[in-house]
């Protein structure tokens, strides 16, 4: 059964606005989301499934990224740029390229620099083909993989965004994806803001428009076709803040470049930390069946802050939500559920918690006391369905 219990969450404040209140956006699908507590600013359709065109190589780096981090791959190892490659993503496709050789090898290294940096459709077919075999093998570990760090609405036909009706992304998860490549693998991260790289003695730039304009941006992605319209996924610094921002849909490249950077800007300009609870601090309990006590307290894995408006007047709601009673014995560290947090009418904020302590199984007359307590919960549930 799922249980969702309110608590106190401390800096409420009287009143209420909407999301939306203070910013509009030419973006058909938008979302602005602080990096490190993902906290939202702001949402505009954000979980409307889009075309994400080269937003996609996001998730094929991750793949790569992954593969690296678990001893599969390393960076020195060489992959050969098959027929397929060139043909479809090289030099004759008229599409984004780092223009590699046919059946000339290329380091793994070079391979993700050209991914990033240049969109290159021949490197995304490459990693492909030589971690997988082929595109649709690929595909299927981008949707495994996608699973694993809970992108559950995304789906992936290929490595490289091409129009295929199984590419399919939400701005929400696109943003989360953001969030979980710059906290898992920061050294890979720092490419995305190089704002060059030379292949085959053809020097390209950077698509990312937002590297240029001063903002503190350091990353992501841009990405276009007819179907998608133009896209961007960006990252920017001030003062020791991180936001992510999603844009999707617009009609040029300027709109693009111009709504990311407006949307960053407002979210710079308008927004602070406030703390909702300590490192440590419980934040509520949740019930506990045949457990030596009744109930274990629920923990944030460190502190739990929440962006909001500098000049906000919005309620701030909490609650804890948990699959229950929770079946005994429990570990410290154990996931149970989730702190979701409300500013005004819409959901900002989402925290995983854990058990706070160990608790080992009760005795027997405390097991048999939970198991009647629930038969009679669930005949009492049972009777009111019927009425």
């Amino acid at each position: 059964m799922l249980y969702a219990v309110a608590i106190a969450a401390p800096g409420s404040m009287a009143g209420a606005k909407k999301e939306s209140e203070g910013f509009l956006t030419q973006a058909p699908n938008a979302i602005l989301i602080d990096a490190d507590s993902g906290t939202v600013l702001f949402e505009k359709a954000a979980d409307q499934l889009v075309a994400p065109a080269s937003l996609l190589k996001l998730m094929t780096a991750e793949v790569v990224f992954n593969e690296i981090k678990e001893g599969n791959l390393k960076l020195d190892d060489e992959f050969i740029i098959s027929e397929r490659a060139w043909r479809k993503g090289g030099a004759p496709s008229g599409g984004s390229t780092m223009y590699a050789a046919i059946h000339s090898r290329i380091k793994v290294a070079d391979l993700i620099k050209g991914v990033i940096i240049h969109s290159a459709n021949d490197a995304c077919i490459a990693l492909a083909e030589g971690i997988a075999g082929n595109e649709e093998s690929f595909a299927r570990l981008m949707n495994g993989r996608a699973h694993e760090i809970g992108l559950t609405k995304s789906n992936f036909a290929n490595p490289h965004g091409l129009p295929d009706p199984g590419n399919r992304m939400t701005p929400r998860e696109l943003a989360k994806l953001a969030q979980h490549l710059i906290r898992t693998y920061p050294e890979f991260y720092k490419i995305y803001g190089q704002t060059e790289f030379t292949w085959n003695k053809i020097r390209q730039l950077n698509r990312n428009p937002l590297l240029a304009m001063n903002i503190g941006a350091d990353g992501l992605k841009t990405g276009f076709t007819q179907e998608a319209g133009y896209n961007l996924v960006g990252s920017a610094v001030q003062n020791g803040l991180r936001l992510i921002v999603v844009v999707t849909g617009l009609k040029t490249a300027k709109d693009r470049a111009d709504e990311a950077k407006k949307l960053l800007e407002w979210g710079f300009k308008g927004f602070e930390s406030r703390p909702l609870f300590a490192e440590g601090q419980v934040v509520g309990d949740a019930k506990l069946y045949g457990g030596a006590q009744g109930s274990v307290p629920l923990v944030g894995n460190g502190p739990i802050q929440l962006m909001v408006p500098r000049t906000s007047s919005d309620k701030i709601l909490a609650r804890v939500v948990y699959s229950g009673p929770v079946q005994a014995p429990v570990r410290k560290g154990q996931p149970i559920g989730t702190l979701k947090v409300w500013r005004g009418e819409s959901l900002t904020l989402e925290v995983p918690l854990q058990a706070a302590e160990n608790v080992e199984r009760g005795n027997l007359p405390r097991r048999a006391f939970d198991a009647a307590s629930e038969l009679v919960i669930g005949l009492i549930r049972a009777s009111a369905a019927k009425i």
